[in-house]
Order: C-alpha cells, then sequence, then structure tokens
C-alpha cells in the first residue's frame, strides 16, 4: 500500500489548502485537498508531512497533531494510507507560487462544504474529504482511522474506526 501525508494548516478560522490544477492525470485534479504527498522509504509519516509542507508552502512546521489514518481503496487508483494531520504554528509566510501542483489559498472553514447544504459550491472536495474534514474540525475524536472505498470518483462506503458510515 502506498504511504501519504495530508496536512491542514489551522489558522484559527481557515486552513492553507491546495487546488489542484497544474498536473495532468492528477486524481484530484481541480479538488481541493491539504497539502503533503508520497513517503519516502526511509521517512516516518511526520517527517514526511514535514519535508511535503516546506516544498509546497515554504512554511516550516513547529507544532502539529497526528489526528489520524485513512485507507483509500479504489477500483481505479493505487490504494492508500493517508496519514493526516493538522498543524497550528509555523514559521514563515505561505509562498502562495511555488508549488507545481496546484494554486494555495487560505479557506475559511465556514466555506467548506462538509455537510449538506453549507459551504461554498464552487469548493469541490472528494466525498471522503468532507468526513474527514468534518472530524478535524468537530475535534470530538484526537485520533481515528476512517476507510474510504471508491469506484472510479464515487464514493460507495464509509466506515469510522470500523464501524460503518
Amino acid at each position: 500500500m502506498k504511504q501519504t501525508t495530508l496536512c491542514y494548516i489551522d489558522n484559527g478560522d481557515s486552513y492553507l489548502m491546495l487546488h489542484r490544477v497544474k498536473k495532468e492525470n492528477d486524481a484530484s485534479h481541480g479538488k481541493w485537498i491539504g497539502v503533503g504527498g508520497k513517503c519516502e522509504a526511509d521517512e516516518s509519516p511526520d517527517e514526511c508531512m514535514l519535508r511535503e509542507v516546506k516544498e509546497e508552502t515554504g512554511l516550516a512546521i513547529t507544532s502539529w497533531h497526528y489526528r489520524g489514518i485513512v485507507t483509500f481503496i479504489s477500483d481505479t487508483w493505487p490504494n492508500e494510507y493517508m496519514h493526516l494531520f493538522t498543524a497550528d504554528r509555523w514559521e514563515g509566510q505561505p509562498d502562495m507560487s511555488i508549488d507545481a501542483e496546484g494554486t494555495l489559498a487560505w479557506i475559511r472553514k465556514d466555506d467548506l462544504p462538509v455537510l449538506p447544504g453549507t459551504g461554498n459550491p464552487a469548493l469541490t472536495l472528494w466525498e471522503g474529504d468532507k468526513i474527514f474534514l468534518r472530524l478535524l474540525m468537530d475535534d470530538q475524536q484526537p485520533f481515528f482511522s476512517l476507510k474510504l472505498v471508491y469506484v472510479q470518483d464515487e464514493m460507495t462506503s464509509a466506515s469510522l474506526n470500523g464501524n460503518p458510515l
């Protein structure tokens, strides 16, 4: 299984997010996601997250929380374990121009469509991302295991800590 990281950099009312628009043949093309990427062979998940955030934003994270693991099962893309983080302190300012995969922007949490009928309809998210973003923002579970199953781009099932949603 492929190992990746994803980090939501939290400034209180917003997350720093990446609009994936620059790479063709990108599973997340057109979607808004956190920042992160693939773990290298010798990296722990937190080392990968710190490296990827620095590469994609220019920020040096100084305080972070390992929030969960998301298991993606897909008939189209390689299956993956994604290590999910939030960060609440960093050094520097985000360089909105350096990422080769998309465009960075601070997105207000109130604008994220994490619940049906809420948020900004222009923000396109994976259905599974709406689930874990809600978990991150609700902050009811300090750590969780989420399994998401996709057939092509459609989420067909989800389970949280072993319980179907």
